[in-house]
C-alpha cells in the first residue's frame, strides 16, 4: 500500500537501536519467520481473489472476502482503519492508480484493469502485496501495461542483495518502464515494512537524489511496488481524499511484493506460487 509521504508511519523508537541504521530496522531470524507467516497470509488472499474475481462482482465483495480470510488465518487487516481507510483492500480500477475504496456500488466489468492491494498484521508484523488483474479479455495495450508492470517489479527485485543500493532497484525499474514507453508514477513509492505498515526506507521506482541512496543489508524487509501509467505520470486525488487517478484518464497498473534482503540475494515473502 502506498501512502503520501506525510502519512507514512515512522519506525518504533525503543531499545532496538543497535539493530537500526538511519531508522531502518534489521529483522532478527525470529522476526523474519513471523513475517514469512504474515506475508503468506497476504499471498494466499491475493491468490484467492485472483481466482475469485469475475464480471458482476463489486469491489466490496472482494473486500469482504479478504477481511474474512485474513481473520480466519489469525491475522488482522493492515489497511482497515489505517489513517481512517475504511477497507481491508485497496481496489483500484482502470485509471484509478492507488487507494481505491471498496464500494458495493463499484461493479467490476469485463475488460477492467483491477489493482488489488492488501496487508495482514500477524503477531506484531505486517505483510503487504499488490496484484493487477485483467478481468476477462482486455485490450492489447492493457495487457502489455500489466505485463510490463509485473516485469518491472521483478527487474527491481533482481537488484536486491546485501551490498547493493536502493537506486539499483529504482534504476532497474525505471529503465524497464521507459524502454517499454510507459511512465513511472512518482507520487507514490515503496517502503520498508515490518512492525509498521510503512517504515524507512522509501523505495523509489525512479532515480532521485531527494533521498539517501541507502546500502542494503541482510535482514531488511522492503515493499517494492512499481506503479505504471499508460500515459502521463501525474496523478490527482479524488474528493474521497484517498483514490488517486491518472490526470489524463489513462490506464494504470501496479505490482508489489514484500521482499527480504539476504546476504546473497533476496527472498520474496509474498510469493503467491508458494501458497
Amino acid at each position: 500500500m502506498n501512502i503520501l509521504s506525510n502519512l507514512l508511519s515512522q519506525p518504533a523508537q525503543d531499545n532496538r537501536s543497535k539493530r537500526q541504521r538511519r531508522g531502518i530496522e534489521i529483522k532478527s531470524p525470529r522476526e523474519i519467520e513471523i513475517m514469512r507467516q504474515s506475508a503468506k497470509i497476504v499471498a494466499t488472499v491475493l491468490k484467492e481473489i485472483s481466482e475469485l474475481v469475475q464480471p458482476g462482482m463489486t469491489t466490496a465483495d472482494l473486500d469482504a472476502h479478504a477481511e474474512k480470510r485474513i481473520r480466519e488465518m489469525g491475522a488482522t487487516p493492515s489497511f482497515k482503519g489505517y489513517h481512517g481507510f475504511p477497507g481491508s483492500i485497496c481496489a483500484s480500477i482502470n485509471n484509478e492508480v492507488v487507494h481505491g475504496i471498496p464500494n458495493p456500488k463499484k461493479v467490476i466489468r469485463a475488460g477492467d484493469v483491477l489493482k488489488v492491494d492488501t496487508g495482514a498484521y500477524y503477531e506484531g508484523f505486517h505483510g503487504d502485496s499488490c496484484i493487477t488483474i485483467a478481468v476477462g479479455e482486455v485490450t492489447s495495450e492493457a495487457a502489455r501495461l500489466i505485463r510490463v508492470a509485473e516485469e518491472a517489479l521483478y527487474k527491481g527485485i533482481e537488484q536486491v542483495k546485501a551490498g547493493n543500493y536502493l537506486m539499483d532497484i529504482a534504476g532497474a525499474i525505471e529503465d524497464h518502464v521507459k524502454a517499454n514507453r510507459f511512465s513511472v508514477v512518482e507520487d507514490f513509492t515503496g517502503h520498508g515494512v515490518g512492525r509498521n505498515l510503512h517504515e524507512e526506507p522509501s523505495v523509489f521506482n525512479f532515480r532521485t537524489r531527494d533521498m539517501p541512496n541507502v546500502k542494503l543489508r541482510a535482514g531488511m524487509t522492503l515493499a517494492i511496488e512499481p506503479i505504471l501509467n499508460a500515459g502521463s505520470k501525474y496523478t490527482r486525488i479524488l474528493s474521497d481524499r484517498w483514490t488517486a487517478v491518472t490526470v489524463d484518464n489513462a490506464l494504470s497498473a501496479q505490482f508489489e511484493h514484500t521482499v527480504l534482503v539476504t546476504e546473497t540475494g533476496y527472498e520474496i515473502l509474498t510469493d503467491r506460487s508458494q501458497v
